[in-house]
């Protein structure tokens, strides 16, 4: 079938079992061929195109209401709703989102890109259905994974207190990026493998159900015996506790059990919970084979082989380069403990598990716990790294604010993927973590310009016991800079001159430092001399180079790839005014919006964070010369 020409899921109503069949084969083939191109979350979605097949078939889209969790496994939803034919362009700029998005479609009713959100949501959603008197389901897709996450618990027990109509759909293929933990993913697993109870607890409701509605002794003891059943084949069968009706495991690549049960699933008064058991990465033999999370998410691949399409890089990984050099320390310090809410290979922290697995902890799709788990590591003595992307730790602000920042604990947190990330969009960039975090007393942020001084600042971190400290460090690789054999920490709060300039100054860091230093050269061509600095430390500011740069009444530039609502460029002029420094002070920085997915060079040119940007703002501050 070419699927460029669905434009509407309603042609899914007089589909036969076998051209399901092929449909299904037809998407795998289209979405193997196309994420080998651009990239993408291809395992995922290789294992929900039955299951999203069939609840289009069985459901009315959009009258009914499907909330897709963390949305990385919404691209058979994309296809069926119209967008095949923007495939070409996924998580490309200005292309299809890699996500759910309420701009692209009618179809979207819910946006996302962290997990555990889709059933308070659907709690809403459902509520307005009741309140207006509307007749529709809500239909919420979450996986295993997601619902470690306090949130989705929360929501959980709401719906089961409220008996509110909803049909959950738990995707259940035992892994989330990285395979599942905890004690919730063990109650998981003996459902999987509860064949003898579910025979069983068939029968005895088949018995149940003659007993004549008389209310009497017989009917209570028949419940008693079903209750007792339960707990005896399947300790702790956990949803219906819950409130809900349970319903599976069923195999989610079968369509006439997932047609079988969203019948029954569709005549449920209150909640149910559809258990389905799905493979991730079926039909590609490359992602069905992983183990680790590799195919969760990936860039351009072979399609023939697997083999990963790599460009030309000069340097080490930042997360690889984080977690080695944390892992080289810690071989001389039993102090440290590691810490990562479910991306321990996103995070590159194997070797660190390998070498310390008593020290290495996976907490799963758990941000708070892992912030305030890192505090209490810290009350003992212990030096805990909690290595967490930019856009997930903002999950954790409150237990960063009140359990580690307010009672000043040596935390070392990892921010990493700092700054644009690119395809992954809004939902991913991490460039508020700055704004966020500098707010905080006891609070200190620092940031490399290089992978070499990457490796002191991890040195300087885990020597550093005045409080927490934060290290962001950008997604990619380094510059291929030559490495010093010897750690050492940087003095807390100093920054460095990168070159000497008499006309303006760019104070930056990170990732804007090579923008900064090629502005500065082309304008010395000009006739005008920059001083650059390396504001390494974001938080505390080096005051002492500070006030001599105020008081040489240069223009001052601040350049970041940061929003700059309460940014760095914030913390210079709130300097500047505190000691009534008259300077020029010009910012550039991301503005007050979400930057949406693409290649990061191209969103930087969007957004006016660039070279000639820089150069045109000195060149307005610098009188010309003659």
């Amino acid at each position: 079938m070419d699927l460029t020409t669905i434009t509407s899921p309603s042609f899914l109503k007089s589909l036969s079992k076998s051209e399901l069949e092929t449909l299904a084969q037809d998407i795998r083939t289209f979405l193997i061929e196309k994420c080998s191109i651009t990239g993408g979350h291809i395992g995922p979605n290789l294992g929900v195109v039955e299951l999203t097949i069939m609840l289009h078939k069985m459901f009315d889209s959009p009258k009914d209401k499907f909330l897709w969790d963390v949305g990385h496994q919404a691209y058979v939803h994309k296809i069926l709703t119209g967008r095949a034919s923007q495939f070409d362009t996924l998580r490309q700029f200005k292309g299809l989102c890699g996500f759910p998005k309420l701009v692209e479609s009618e179809h979207d009713e819910w946006e996302t890109g962290h997990s555990s959100t889709s059933l308070s949501a659907a709690m809403g959603m459902a509520a307005a259905r009741d309140i207006k008197k509307e007749d529709n389901y809500v239909i919420p897709i979450i996986g295993d994974g997601a619902l470690t996450g306090g949130m989705a618990l929360e929501a959980l027990n709401h719906i089961g207190h409220a008996k509110t109509n909803m049909i959950v759909i738990l995707n259940d293929n035992e892994m989330s990026i990285a395979p599942n933990v905890g004690a919730l993913h063990s109650i998981l697993g003996r459902l999987r493998t509860a064949k003898e109870y579910a025979k069983a607890k068939e029968e005895m409701e088949s018995l149940i159900h003659k007993i004549p509605v008389v209310g009497g002794k017989l009917a209570q003891t028949a419940e008693r015996v079903k209750d007792s059943l339960k707990y005896l084949v399947v300790s702790g069968v956990f949803f219906e506790e819950m409130g809900f009706k349970y319903l599976g495991p069923i195999d989610g690549h079968d369509f006439e059990a997932l047609e079988t049960t969203l019948n029954y699933a569709k005549n449920v008064e209150g909640p149910v919970l559809v258990h389905v058991l799905t493979k991730k990465g079926k039909g590609y033999k490359p992602a069905e084979e992983d183990t680790i999370g590799t195919w969760h998410g990936t860039g351009p691949y072979k399609m023939e082989t697997g083999d990963f399409v790599k460009s030309a890089v000069k340097g080490p990984a930042w997360s690889s380069l984080i977690a080695d050099t944390v892992t080289k320390i810690a071989t001389d310090d039993n102090r440290i403990a590691t810490i990562t809410p479910a991306m321990p290979v996103g995070s590159k922290l194997e070797g660190f598990a390998k070498a310390f697995p008593n020290r290495f902890f996976d907490v799963g799709i758990a941000e708070q716990h892992a912030a305030t788990m890192a505090a209490g590591l810290a009350t003992q003595k212990m030096k805990p790294f909690l290595a967490i992307y930019s856009t997930f730790l903002q999950r954790a602000y409150d237990q960063v604010l009140h359990d580690i920042a307010r009672p000043n604990l040596n935390v070392f947190i990892g921010i990493d993927r700092a700054g644009l990330v690119g395809a992954d969009g809004e939902t991913h960039q991490g460039v508020f973590d700055i704004s966020f975090l500098r707010a905080l007393p006891n609070m200190v942020i620092m940031m490399p310009k290089d992978e070499n001084e990457g490796q002191h600042m991890v040195k300087t971190a885990i020597d550093y016991d005045g409080g927490p400290i934060a290290l962001r460090y950008p997604r990619g690789n380094g510059l291929g800079v030559p490495m010093d054999k010897e750690l050492k920490a940087l003095p807390i709060g100093s920054w460095e001159v990168l070159r000497e300039g008499k006309d303006a100054v760019i104070l930056t860091f990170g990732t804007t430092i090579p923008m900064a230093l090629e502005a500065a050269t082309q304008l010395a061509t000009e006739g005008i001399d920059v001083e650059i600095v390396n504001a390494r430390f974001i938080k505390p500011l080096d005051e002492e180079m500070l006030h001599r740069i105020m008081r040489e009444q240069k223009p001052v530039i601040t350049l970041e790839e940061a929003v700059l609502a309460g940014g760095f460029g914030s913390a210079v002029l709130e300097f500047a005014a505190d000691h009534h420094y008259t300077a020029t002070i010009d910012r550039i920085g991301i503005p007050d919006e979400f930057i949406e997915h693409g290649n990061v060079n191209q969103l930087l040119e969007e957004i006016n964070v660039t070279t000639d940007e820089t150069m045109a703002r000195v060149r307005k501050l610098v009188p010309l010369k003659k």
